[in-house]
């Protein structure tokens, strides 16, 4: 996209363009099928334009997907974005400089989704990724700050770091995580703003973060950290080393260190193996953990992963109401977890303002962009949306907070 804006050659929609670039991703199966869905409607929506299939399902399954998928005109696998940018432009003329933090941006106002590494050494039985992105390769601290500072400047207010793991970011250079530092340099930049950490794994979780938080308040308390399961034999299996004793003790400590702390967690259901004991035993977990959001996925089967040998396999149908179960659960819990914001002033970054009715959207420290609620603000006049505005929250309604201006 930055090299694309930098020769004047980027539309943002479909409509205008000549070339349509779908990004893919190759995870699991439903988002395997929204990607190929989404290739179709393209080719239904615009018969006479050209359109390329790039990103994780191109790179898992280039040399399938070229020789099955008529509707696209190429399917891209390489990682190597400026070759597809003179496939899809046809000039091959010299590229202009460009900087990751002038880039076009496609999340919401004011938040930017900085990635500080590509690729995982995790070797999760259940996950591809390594096979698509291969092992972890961290940035420099240099060139992630860099990045933020430019950002910074065209008046983002949160900065979302993410990878496939970040708690390892560093691990392949140094041999120890160096996130610590990185947000200690990053809390060397003046005014107001937010750093929201996302894909914490659990089994290294690094401690010495937390008191960079206790000191600097715009590292804000939000924890994403994907436990997947609790049970131990369920846990050996995806190659993970934790227990249900040390996840629980991780979770006291980070609310011990900060008391405001906010966890999401990511459980996955129906596992190979996964029987009534099991089960019961992640059910468990999550009654004692008390997490304040949570995402629950039925496992999706992925070839040439090591689960994809494992016995028993659990029939979907089982995994999708064990799914619905857990999901039934974490609803009550979530919403039990909002009612200590009752009557507490929050900063609340400001994503829509809403024309009827005198409402905006926005979010505050404990929601993560698209994943977690919102805050309805009651306005007169609507909120400049990318900007920063106190509320006090008065109550919520399922997973949205209600706030007025005070």
């Amino acid at each position: 996209m930055s090299c694309l804006d930098a020769r004047g050659q980027l539309s943002m929609t479909p409509e205008d363009a000549a070339v349509i670039i779908v990004n893919s991703c190759g995870f699991i199966e439903s988002a395997k099928q929204e990607s190929i869905t989404t290739v179709l409607e393209l080719r239904a929506r615009f018969p006479y334009k050209k359109i390329i299939l790039a990103g994780c399902l191109a790179r898992r399954y280039e040399s399938e997907l070229n020789s099955i998928l008529t509707e696209v005109d190429l399917v891209y696998g390489s990682p190597d974005m400026k070759k597809l940018v003179c496939l899809a432009t046809a000039d091959d003329s010299p590229f202009l400089d460009y900087y990751a933090g002038e880039r076009p941006l496609l999340s919401s106002p004011g938040s930017a989704y900085v990635k500080i590494s590509e690729g995982c050494n995790n070797n999760c039985s259940f996950c591809a990724i390594p096979q698509i992105r291969g092992g972890l390769s961290s940035r420099s601290i240099d060139d992630i700050d860099a990045e933020c500072t430019a950002l910074l400047q065209r008046g983002i207010r949160e900065l979302c770091l993410v990878a496939q793991d970040t708690a390892s970011f560093g691990c392949d250079v140094a041999g120890k995580s160096l996130l610590a530092p990185l947000l200690e340099r990053l809390a060397l930049h003046d005014g107001v703003f937010w750093i929201r950490l996302l894909y914490l794994h659990p089994d290294h979780f690094p401690f010495e973060i937390l008191p960079i938080m206790q000191h600097d308040s715009r590292i804000i308390p939000y924890f994403d950290i994907p436990f997947q399961h609790a049970a131990p034999k369920i846990l050996r299996n995806m190659r993970r080393s934790g227990n249900a004793r040390l996840y629980l003790e991780l979770i006291e400590r980070i609310r011990t260190e900060l008391p405001d702390a906010v966890i999401r967690s990511t459980f996955l259901a129906g596992f190979p193996g996964e029987n009534t004991a099991a089960f019961d035993e992640l059910a468990a977990f999550q009654e004692a953990a008390q997490l304040d959001w949570m995402g629950v996925f039925a496992y999706s089967r992925e070839e040439k992963t090591g689960a994809w040998y494992m016995k028993p396999q659990i029939a979907r149908r089982t995994a999708e109401r064990r799914k619905r179960i857990l999901e039934q659960t974490q609803t009550k819990i979530s919403e039990q977890k909002l009612d200590r914001f009752t009557g507490r002033t929050l900063d609340v970054l400001v994503e829509e303002a809403v024309g009827i009715g005198g409402f905006s959207i926005g979010r505050a420290y404990i929601h993560a962009p698209e994943v977690d609620g919102v805050v309805m603000i009651e306005t007169e006049c609507p909120l400049v949306p990318g900007s920063f505005v106190k509320v006090v929250i008065t109550g919520h309604t399922g997973f949205d907070l209600q706030a007025i201006i005070p």
